[in-house]
């Protein structure tokens, strides 16, 4: 049952592949300008109800719980190409629902400050069980846009969702939940390459 949910995800991740290559194609043209590190929000049609988190507060006993230093997680030349103003905020806690789901299942949550603007990146990491796992995914798939360019579903299952001005990225990769927010994710694009440090920055499952 686990395999067919999963291969159900895998396919609407593949089918919004298709339809976002053909929109990037639709959408080019020679000398537009680079995107700045803060832009403007925009409307969207990712634009969704932030997930909430599934009722799995409590842990398994199982779980193995996740540490991680916050600038091995995200290093600080990485954190320099998203944006150069950002730094690791030593006074961080949790500040969503999300967010502090991923720290009650024994997961490390770090906070990034850009010292211009007071705009927060939260970045958290988590390795629940399988059986939870599944069931975030799921939760996931049901409240977010899948954005096959997080990873190759269906080994990594990745999805977005914008509520407001806060933008949410969820990652599925083997065992591990990933979740990025910030008020600068305006859209699935612009947490690609955190994305992919993060998930370079993991242990080999």
């Amino acid at each position: 049952m686990l395999r067919s949910d999963r291969s159900s995800r895998a396919a609407l991740i593949w089918i919004a592949l298709g339809a976002s290559t053909a929109a990037l194609l639709a959408g080019c043209a020679p000398g537009e300008a680079e995107p700045t590190a803060s832009p403007s929000p925009t409307s969207s049609a990712t634009s969704a109800p932030t997930p909430e988190p599934t009722e799995t507060t409590e842990p398994d006993e199982n779980a193995t719980p996740f540490t991680i230093d916050c600038d091995a997680l995200l290093t600080l030349d990485q954190l320099y190409v998203f944006n150069p103003n950002f730094g690791v905020d030593p006074s961080y806690e949790p500040d969503s629902a999300t967010i502090s789901e991923v720290v009650a299942q024994g997961g490390t949550a770090c906070g990034y400050l850009n010292q211009t603007s007071g705009d927060h990146l939260q970045i958290a990491v988590a390795t629940p069980t399988p059986a939870a796992i599944e069931s975030l995914a799921g939760a996931a798939a049901s409240q977010s846009t899948p954005v096959p360019t997080y990873g190759t579903p269906p080994e990594v299952e990745g999805y977005f969702a914008q509520s407001g001005n806060e933008g949410q990225v969820q990652v599925f990769s083997g065992p591990y939940w990933v979740v990025i927010e910030s008020s600068l994710l305006y859209e699935p694009g612009d947490a690609e390459q955190l994305v992919t440090d993060v998930r370079g920055n993991l242990p080999a499952a």
